[in-house]
């Protein structure tokens, strides 16, 4: 029984790589969450534009056009969730072949030759990766036909008497946020689900990877363009 388990085990630089990998994607989202609440980020900013959103949305008579952009919202998480579905449905699919896929991958130079079990295990970590953005999309796709109600729930633009008129816009964009952040969660999975693919190549390349992803998602959310530009427009009192 003892001599079948080195063959059980997986390969140590294997296991370095997918510890680092969990450490970049926990760490950077502990890291985030930390830094939004002292620091300005595009989360933090949307935030404030969504608070304008709804305090100007119950000065509007009509207000389609409000609902029509948070149902746009909505399908793109319904989209994310449909997508990270069909994701699985491959992966799951490419467990079940592979043999061949170990094979092929032996004629591609690129390629880092593995174990059945290195190949099922990176395979699984990738479903799990896709599951997890899933359940994020599907909640976050939840929130916003919660926000979608909760707008059908606002003040007449002209009720300016109404006793929950003034809590309204912090509720509702509180909500729409919420949301937004769970939308956010399955986006940023995708981003590592991505840089997991680069463990079929080689777990240093995957480590690489990892560390590139956390810098391009810190980059965007802490130093972007974007960012400066909304930032100028709060300054400017849009």
């Amino acid at each position: 029984m003892n001599h079948m388990l080195p063959h059980l085990q997986l390969p140590l630089l294997d296991v370095i790589a997918l510890l680092t990998f969990l450490a970049c994607w926990i760490g950077y989202a502990q890291f985030a969450d930390r830094l939004r609440r002292g620091a300005r980020s595009l989360m933090t900013v949307m935030h404030l534009y969504r608070l304008k959103w709804m305090e100007r949305m119950l000065e509007r008579e009509v207000r389609i056009g409000d609902t029509n952009v948070l149902s746009t919202m909505n399908r793109s998480s319904g989209l994310f969730a449909s997508t990270s579905v069909f994701i699985v449905a491959g992966l799951l699919t490419l467990l079940g072949a592979l043999d061949e896929a170990a094979l092929l991958s032996k004629r591609l130079f690129f390629f880092a030759e593995g174990s059945p079990l290195v190949w099922e295990v990176r395979v699984l970590t990738l479903v799990m990766v896709f599951v997890y953005a899933f359940f994020k999309f599907i909640w976050s796709l939840r929130q916003f036909n919660v926000a979608l109600q909760v707008m059908g729930a606002a003040p007449e633009h002209s009720d300016l008497q109404a006793p929950d008129r003034t809590s309204f816009a912090r509720v509702a964009s509180r909500i729409i946020s919420l949301g937004t952040d769970t939308f956010n969660a399955g986006v940023r999975a995708y981003y590592f689900g991505l840089a997991m693919l680069s463990w079929f190549v080689h777990p240093f390349v995957f480590m690489l990877a990892s560390v590139w992803v956390v810098l391009v998602l810190y980059r965007r959310e802490f130093r972007s363009k974007t960012l400066a530009t909304l930032l100028t427009g709060l300054r400017d009192g849009v």
